[in-house]
């Protein structure tokens, strides 16, 4: 008797502390309630992720996931005409932007790593890409060996810029490093020949290449470099916040929602060229539906 008595005192304990510590930690949903307004960070050109239409609204996969969660939080707190406030970041000021408080959901293309877990938290993935590279089709590389003593271009705050400067140290490849402010801008270094190889994650330069003036004149090559977990970000210090929102995305995942979601931004025409990634969902993205985690391998 006195060995149940002391587990229900431990487990009321727990629940008690688990609730005080949610209550406490509820300042996003009450920020919100408070404003009637939700801020989203997008990007301008993560297609077909995050990125603008030709009438300048942002639009893309991880903006549908957001807006699907931005209802859930019109129910949760009965806020039907809940207005929503979108914020043009980079690859540089998406972290701050979560951080400072300027926006309550990253939606774009962001990796999950341990690095940045130390100033933002994830929620569950919603795509996995693979680090490559887009190189002219004339230019003769097919690896990142043949990049020896070239001019490389990546995109600011992005993990590329790591990932290439480990393999140049490892291959001794005398890599010449630059950095563009975004993917548009590292695009059209390559498309102009400043740049001999644009690496970063595969499906972001499967996009930028459809939707380029002659998507024939570029190919996507090389061994993959890593595996990149895409998920939205938000702020480290609310859990509350971010049970809510991976309880909705993991309903998304349930309902089977998700799906449909994927085969409209990769496998059908998108805009604004209406061209069609043909891309088939990834194994890995595929067990996560089945079995939805935060967690993911560094």
């Amino acid at each position: 008797m006195k060995v149940k008595h002391s587990i229900s005192k431990i487990g009321m304990f727990f629940v008690l502390s688990c609730c005080v510590t949610l209550a406490n930690a509820a300042d996003t949903l009450t920020h919100i309630k408070d404003t009637q307004t939700i801020t989203i960070a997008h990007r301008e050109a993560s297609s077909p992720f995050s990125y603008l239409s030709e009438n300048k609204k942002p639009i893309g996969y991880s903006i549908d996931i957001c807006l699907r969660i931005v209802d859930a939080i019109k129910k949760e707190l009965k806020l039907p005409q809940l207005k929503v406030n979108y914020l043009l970041v980079t690859g540089s000021t998406r972290i701050p932007s979560i951080v400072e408080g300027k926006a309550d959901l990253e939606c774009g293309s962001t990796t999950n790593n341990a690095e940045r877990r130390k100033q933002v938290a994830y929620t569950i993935p919603h795509f996995f890409a693979t680090s490559r590279m887009l190189v002219r089709a004339d230019s003769g590389i097919n690896n990142w060996t043949d990049l020896k003593e070239k001019t490389v271009v990546t995109t600011k705050g992005t993990t590329s810029v790591k990932l290439l400067g480990d393999r140049d140290k490892v291959r001794s490849l005398g890599l010449k490093l630059v950095e563009a402010n975004d993917h548009n801008n590292s695009f059209a270094m390559v498309e102009s020949g400043q740049a001999a190889a644009f690496p970063m994650d595969d499906v972001l330069l499967y996009g930028l290449r459809a939707n380029s003036k002659d998507p024939s004149k570029f190919v996507i090559v090389g061994d993959g470099l890593s595996t990149e977990p895409y998920a939205i970000m938000l702020r480290k210090d609310d859990p509350a916040f971010k049970a809510f929102v991976d309880r909705e995305i993991a309903n998304l995942m349930a309902d089977g929602d998700i799906n449909k979601l994927y085969t409209k931004w990769f496998q059908q025409p998108v805009p604004p060229k209406s061209t069609n990634l043909n891309m088939p969902m990834g194994f890995l993205l595929r067990d996560t539906i089945r079995f939805p985690s935060d967690k993911v391998a560094d």
